[in-house]
């Protein structure tokens, strides 16, 4: 993954990222997000509509105890019936317990089915990052893909955890305790009413303002989690480099800044909190002086102003809960709208047939091999006006035949190669391998066909074996792993501590760079590919294991058709022909020999080359000759 901000991605005023597609959250809907966890919900429904409907009753019964006190006062305590007094008082305990109960019970319903939908949802999430185009991962920070996979849906499930559900009991208890209390009194009812238009006005006003805190934040926490993540991965650059200090500095502005944001976040918090809490407070006041009043004129029994109070007083757990519920509501509507900017990215399809239509090349005969037919290619996030950095590349690579690929640095070697396998998708043109068009091939085949080392190899937290066996078909085994590491020289992964089933940590660190090198290696000839890619696969060598592997090689490469990217004459006579890339094109294809002898870019290269590895020099003449006859021989093929 690219530890590079999105490019595609805008900020706010405030600095809060609006996602890839730049919509701001001024035009976003909290419900509208929401909806959209349906698909992952909808299995789990059943057990959420229960938790739901068991914690609706337990309010009502919470309802019913100022109903039983009203009784209490009106009766037992006004007739000092002793015996009713104990049993109103068992009344209400049994009624508290049956409560107790139900609210348990709606706890138990909802863990495991929402433990089910964050798991889900993460596997999901997972399968789709690893069918995303490289493009994609070129443009995303990490980090914020990881705060996406971890953080976000954290907030998601505590969301359909509690909110979700006492949204909607609070709403309905809400409702059911002003019906009661209209019924029992309307005018004290009134009362407490007042203040429900003033808060439904800051409820609306606080959401739209916390929505785009809670946005800003969380974009920062990926932020924070890609700084971590680059401070981690290259401890050893740091280290080196002595930059501990400017790191920790970065770190330190960066959760300095998340933290003010965070501080935001409380403020509004706090201030529809004391607002809910404290326009309650005063209507009940208020209600408490009317009904007194009232009671002392006969016009309110005593138990009706008890039962009234009380069942206002059960209402302000609902009604003071509003903004923390909205507030979390608010947080998982943008971690929604995060979850769903990379879920909405386009996958790799399985297959793009270009036209219907027989081509050229179809119609005069399957081409054997590997060919590139008016290639072209620009990034996807290039300015459409610039140029390509392929234009119109023609290479044919016959069957069994291995080619060089040389170029002055960002020529765009690495990038052709990249599109044998289809990491990136050419802009126009086409290749084949046996004359059928990449594009209309299944990736998975496709990629079973090519198999590919690249010059900054990468090795996971599995065992060497697991590492170099990726590159093969489930059914390989110990003769093949053993294959593979001769050919890439290697063995030393037999003298570690457990041989092939040690572990090789993250990013194969603890290996050199000429061992994570010879383990792509291996890797790539592991499944014994018809087509093989290597971008400039022996740079971490020294001259004697490059010798040796490149000995080993020349048996493998006699079999499968290869694009070698070069840029050392040692390289280069691993090949029967060379190709020279200059200005997005094929200039000029030969033997090492002609292209010395005729080319003068080349030989500049080549020359350029031999300077900067001068203990390849010897290595190179003693097979010149030898290199030079068989190629010959093979421009008649």
């Amino acid at each position: 993954m690219s530890t590079t901000p999105a490019p595609a991605e805008e900020t706010t005023e405030e600095g809060a990222r609006t996602g890839p597609e730049g919509a701001g959250p001024a035009e976003r809907s909290a419900v509208r997000a929401l909806l959209r966890l349906w698909p992952f919900v909808r299995p789990v429904r059943a057990r959420l509509s229960a938790a739901a409907a068991v914690a609706i009753v337990a309010s009502c019964v919470g309802l019913v105890i100022p109903l039983v006190l009203k009784w209490l006062v009106d009766g037992p305590v006004a007739d000092r019936d002793t015996g009713g007094v104990w049993l109103g008082a068992l009344y209400v305990l049994l009624l508290g317990l049956v409560e107790a109960v139900l609210f348990g019970l709606r706890r138990w319903l909802v863990a495991r089915p929402l433990s089910r939908v964050e798991a889900d949802m993460r596997a999901a999430l997972y399968r789709h990052l690893q069918r995303l185009p490289v493009a994609f991962h070129d443009r995303w920070a990490s980090g914020q893909l990881l705060s996406r996979g971890t953080t976000d849906l954290m907030l998601l499930r505590m969301f359909l955890a509690f909110p979700l559900t006492f949204l909607l009991v609070n709403g309905v208890t809400i409702l059911v305790g002003v019906a009661i209390m209209l019924v029992q009194d309307w005018a004290l009812g009134l009362v407490m009413l007042a203040p429900a238009l003033p808060l439904i006005a800051l409820s609306a006003l606080f959401e739209k303002r916390y929505a785009r805190v809670a946005r800003l934040a969380q974009d920062q926490v990926g932020d924070l989690t890609t700084v971590v993540e680059e401070s981690v991965l290259g401890i050893r650059v740091v280290k080196g480099f002595g930059r501990h200090r400017s790191q920790a500095r970065a770190f330190r502005e960066l959760a300095g800044t998340l933290r003010g944001t965070e501080l935001r976040k409380a403020r509004l918090l706090a201030t529809i909190w004391a607002v809910i809490m404290a326009l309650p407070e005063v209507a009940i006041g208020a209600t408490l002086v009317v009904g007194a009043v009232q009671v002392a004129d006969d016009a309110l029994s005593a138990g009706t102003l008890v039962a009234f109070l009380s069942t206002a007083l059960a209402l302000r757990w609902p009604v003071e809960s509003i903004g923390f519920l909205l507030a979390m509501s608010q947080e998982a509507a943008t971690a929604t709208e995060r979850y769903f900017e990379v879920m909405d990215a386009e996958p790799e399809t399985a297959a793009a047939p270009r036209s219907a239509e027989p081509d050229a090349g179809a119609r005069s005969g399957r081409v054997a091999g590997l060919r590139f037919e008016e290639v072209r290619f620009r990034y996807p996030d290039a300015p459409e006006d610039s140029p390509p950095l392929l234009d119109g590349v023609d290479l044919h690579i016959r069957p069994g035949e291995s080619v060089a690929l040389v170029g002055a640095t960002g020529s765009g070697k690495t990038t052709l190669t990249a599109l044998v396998p289809r990491l990136h998708e050419i802009t126009s043109g086409r290749i084949t391998l046996d004359g059928e068009d990449i594009t209309a091939m299944d990736r998975d085949r496709l990629r079973s066909l090519v198999a590919v080392a690249f010059e900054e190899p990468t090795l996971f937290s599995a065992s060497v074996g697991e590492n170099v066996l990726m590159g093969a078909a489930a059914t390989a085994g110990a003769a093949d792993l053993d294959r593979a590491l001769a050919v890439a020289q290697a063995e030393f992964a037999h003298a570690l501590p457990e041989g092939v089933d040690t572990q090789v940590g993250e990013q194969g660190l603890s290996l050199s760079g000429g061992q994570r090198q010879r383990l792509a290696l291996a890797r790539a000839v592991v499944g014994r590919p018809r087509f093989l890619v290597l971008d400039d696969p022996l740079s971490a060598l020294d001259v004697h294991t490059e010798a040796a592997v490149e000995a080993a090689l020349r048996r493998v490469l006699v079999d499968t058709t290869a694009l070698i990217v070069a840029h050392r004459p040692s390289t280069v006579l691993l090949a029967d022909r060379v190709a020279l890339l200059s200005g997005g094109r094929i200039t000029a294809v030969g033997t090492h020999q002609e292209l010395l002898r005729g080319h003068a870019e080349y030989a500049h290269l080549m020359a350029g080359a031999a300077a900067s590895h001068e203990p390849c020099e010897p290595y190179e003449h003693e097979h010149e000759h030898e290199q030079s006859e068989p190629n010959e021989g093979d421009q008649d093929r």
